[in-house]
């Protein structure tokens, strides 16, 4: 009896040891439970961060990329104008020392703008590019806040020489760019797949850069926005005041006050409020707002020339470095001298530079008499922005007819006596079109070609 009565308390017992496991069981499974539904309540709670659209995203960093690659290709098809708006910039912060490395440092930049916006544009490599471009903009805006707020007489070089912007236009621009990176990039995470095909697209326009670059550092650009460009005509060439015995031409001050710019005349200047830029000709028959380029140079003596450029069948050799050029180049240019005489053009050679210096040069490289003797008689002097403006090619030749600009050549293609032979018996017309065109559908060509294949691929 009592042996089955500690039968009866052992299972007692063992009954209620498996209750409370039981409970115990169920009161951590309600506490796991209860702290799963405090975690989901929790995220829940916690806002998901705001952003746009996938397709909207991926339209804003389009935009950017358009912008980043048409600004960088205008600077990457004019290397010598990149390099120029370098030199500003290292001036502007009291770096000129730097001023040698002004053109490869503007190529470089120029380069990798371009190539961003294409990375853009097909969507390749999106985190990298985002850093890239965000980076990029960062210190572009903060470089046009400083020009906003020191108002230096230079440009902002956003477009090259293509389109000129004021300080205040080239920071709103850039806070605009700004907006639209942050619109395409935040959060900055979850950036989307794109399609393989897209890294081809990347490559095949990649090579058309390249390409675009290497033409460009070797010849002159496609596309001439300097205001000595194809088609125009020289202040010297307008003569009609000189039949009644009047100056033809008036000196013209360029002034700049809060980003705008305004002409002035000797009679007329502003007042100290006003920043001078530059000084330019123009005929006091002409309108205010027909300026022609002033093409001044002077002789060994000092006595100005500028109506020499005027003539019929100029052919122009610049140098604005000669400290450059090598005795082969002076080789070159006095058979150039002598081609041109030989097909009844009228040669001129104009350098940056003083007769001093130049004949330093010549008597280092050792260039024989004969090599003076044709180039001393057709040597002028300028100064250096004149003349790299008038062509980029540091030896390049420029033709003018009646002191309309025809054509230009790089030195790497200054044409020979051939050439000049069939220019001197063709028409000066035909030949203005044909090259101004042949530029300019080469770079329209370029861009279709770019836009197509990183759209359609």
């Amino acid at each position: 009896m009592s042996e089955k009565n500690s039968n009866d308390s052992n299972d007692l017992r063992d009954t209620a040891a498996s209750e409370d496991a039981v409970v115990r069981e169920e009161t951590d499974s309600g506490k796991e439970t209860e702290t799963r539904a405090d975690a989901g309540t929790e995220s829940a709670g916690r806002k998901k961060l705001p952003q746009l659209p996938p397709r909207a995203r991926r339209f804003c960093a389009f935009l950017v990329g358009v912008v980043f690659f048409m600004s960088g290709t205008l600077k990457l098809m004019d290397p010598v104008g990149s390099g120029l708006i370098m030199e500003e910039y290292f001036k502007f912060f009291h770096v000129g020392f730097l001023s040698f490395a002004a053109k490869s440092s503007g190529t470089l930049l120029a380069f990798i703008e371009t190539m961003s916006g294409v990375a853009l544009i097909t969507g390749v490599w999106r985190r990298f590019t985002a850093c890239v471009v965000s980076v990029f903009m960062a210190i572009f805006t903060l470089l046009t806040l400083l020009l906003l707020i020191f108002n230096p007489a230079m440009d902002c070089g956003c477009f090259g020489e293509a389109v000129h912007l004021t300080h205040a236009q080239s920071f709103l621009k850039n806070v605009v760019i700004d907006v639209l990176i942050f619109a395409a990039f935040w959060p900055f995470k979850s950036f989307g797949r794109n399609k393989r095909r897209k890294y081809v697209a990347f490559s095949l326009v990649s090579v058309a850069v390249v390409a675009l670059m290497l033409y460009s550092l070797l010849y002159i650009p496609l596309i001439d926005f300097t205001d000595f460009k194809p088609g125009v005509r020289l202040a010297a060439a307008d003569v009609r005041s000189h039949a009644e015995g009047e100056d033809a031409y008036e000196a013209v001050f360029i002034y700049e006050k809060d980003g705008e710019r305004e002409a002035f005349t000797l009679d007329n200047l502003p007042d100290s409020t006003w920043t001078y830029v530059s000084t330019e000709t123009r005929s006091r028959n002409a309108s205010a707002d027909e300026l022609m380029p002033a093409l001044s140079f002077s002789d060994a003596s000092g006595e100005y020339h500028d109506e020499l450029a005027a003539h019929k069948d100029v052919m122009i050799v610049s140098m604005f470095r000669p400290s450059d050029a090598d005795a082969a180049k002076w080789c070159r240019t006095a058979a150039f001298v002598n081609d041109a005489l030989d097909n009844g053009f009228f040669p001129l050679v104009i350098v940056s530079g003083t007769p001093e210096s130049v004949l330093a040069d010549f008597s280092e490289y050792g260039l024989d008499a004969n090599i003076s003797s044709t180039l001393f008689p057709v040597l002028y002097y300028a100064d250096y922005k004149t003349l790299i403006s008038l062509n980029r090619s540091n030896g390049g030749v420029t033709y003018f007819n009646r002191g309309y600009l025809v054509k230009k050549w790089s030195y790497n293609s200054m044409p020979g006596n051939a050439d000049l032979a069939e220019l001197a018996s063709g028409d000066v017309t035909e030949t203005f079109l044909v090259s101004d065109t042949a530029g300019s559908l080469t770079f329209q060509g370029f861009l279709l070609y770019s836009f197509a294949v990183m759209l359609l691929l």
